[in-house]
């Protein structure tokens, strides 16, 4: 093989054939297919643990209480409700996770609403409402605007969809069906994406491994 990087050639190898076990289940469901399902989930899982170990736990709870507790105390409050989580594994004091649980989920609700206000509905109202330019994104703007105003007057069920009314929810719902296919053709083009990536990399180690043989 020459110069070849026998040990990357091999690692690489070896990421071939877990692409083309992948790939069997397109045959059918067989055995290889369950294996190399099993070991992805095994791996990803023990590299998420020590991932999370060395960037959280490591950080947000030995370090605290064990090397700075003198000023880093208050990192025992949350140390003591993640063990609390902990008794969801008791069928006797199973109850007392719900403590947990309830707090940080008033914590989260807490914190995530104002930003989603914040960054679904006011930043939306905010590019919403400006002036319309005399030129062809002006134009634009105006179309997209307009396709707003439609797509909300067809939530509007407090009055029969007829006249006006009944041509602005036709036309929101034209709008709507742009708005999700071109979402829905988004996330398949994304899917493809990552299926002509892995047909690239078994066509350059294909390559590789014959000038390297």
């Amino acid at each position: 093989m020459g110069g070849t990087d026998v040990a990357g050639l091999i690692w690489t190898g070896v990421g071939a054939l877990i692409t083309l076990a992948i790939f069997s289940f397109l045959y059918r469901d067989n055995v290889v297919y369950k294996f190399v399902e099993r070991l992805w989930v095994g791996v990803t899982t023990g590299y998420w643990t020590m991932l999370l170990y060395h960037t959280s736990f490591t950080d947000k709870v030995l370090d605290p209480l064990f090397r700075h507790f003198s000023t880093q105390w208050f990192y025992l409050i949350p140390t003591i409700l993640g063990i609390l989580m902990w008794f969801r594994m008791s069928k006797r004091y199973g109850f007392v996770a719900r403590y947990a649980l309830a707090f940080y989920i008033g914590i989260s609700t807490g914190v995530y609403i104002p930003l989603a206000i914040k960054t679904a509905i006011l930043f939306q109202l905010q590019g919403t409402i400006r002036a319309i330019e005399p030129s062809l994104n002006g134009i634009m703007f105006a179309m997209a605007f307009l396709g707003i105003l439609c797509s909300l007057s067809y939530f509007f069920f407090s009055k029969e969809h007829k006249g006006v009314l009944g041509v602005s929810s036709k036309i929101g719902i034209y709008t709507l069906m742009i708005g999700f296919g071109a979402g829905f053709g988004l996330t398949v083009m994304g899917r493809v994406a990552l299926l002509v990536q892995r047909v690239i990399f078994l066509r350059d180690y294909g390559i590789e491994l014959f000038h390297a043989l």
